[in-house]
């Protein structure tokens, strides 16, 4: 074992430990509390090994896995940042970048180019793999949200055209599971959670 691979490993395992304390606005489903990157992360990643036969094209669900895995770890610097908060998100991209300069340079090269490669192509949505993890990562928090009566839409005040535009890559990616967002999505109208 080369100690100072080892020891650059171990850091960024340490420092990444902090997802576990960055909440994001999304409640966890029995809607006691928000939840975590580290446990939207993890979700999300069982939801890909459950759900990857409703992908619209062929997929590795390995590397579908580690991405999801990874998409939410420049958050250590970055923080969350709500998806449906325009202000937010003008500065976003260029935070994350900042953030994965800062954060993937830790590890050693062959790890760092690996997954920075990971997290970009997330990004992109550019490949199968990531049209199907960025799918899954719209998916969880709207079927999350669904459960605790629309709580972040309410918060946010939120339109049922952004919920769709948001939703498009489930569309895309799983045109099977779109009548649940569909579902999802005329209820919280319904119990007035969503503005039309």
């Amino acid at each position: 074992m080369a100690q100072e691979r080892f020891e650059k490993q171990l850091d960024f395992l340490i420092l990444i430990d902090k997802m576990k304390n960055i909440e994001r606005q999304t409640l966890i489903a029995d809607g006691s509390r928000r939840e975590t990157d580290a446990e939207h992360s993890w979700h999300i990643a069982v939801m890909a090994l459950l759900l990857k036969e409703y992908a619209a094209e062929t997929i590795d669900v390995d590397r579908v896995v580690r991405m999801l895995l990874v998409h939410d770890l420049v958050e250590v610097y970055a923080g969350d940042t709500f998806c449906y908060d325009v202000q937010g998100n003008l500065d976003k991209q260029k935070r994350e970048q900042e953030a994965a300069d800062r954060l993937f340079s830790m590890l050693p090269d062959d790890q760092r180019d690996e997954i920075r490669g990971l997290f970009e192509e997330f990004d992109r949505m550019d490949t199968p793999d990531s049209r199907f993890a960025a799918a899954l990562d719209r998916l969880q928090p709207i079927i999350n949200n669904h459960l605790t009566n629309g709580h972040t839409w309410r918060k946010g005040h939120v339109k049922s055209v952004q919920v769709y535009e948001r939703m498009a890559p489930v569309k895309q990616a799983t045109p099977e599971l779109w009548p649940l967002v569909e579902r999802i999505v005329a209820h919280g109208i319904e119990i007035g959670a969503l503005e039309e």
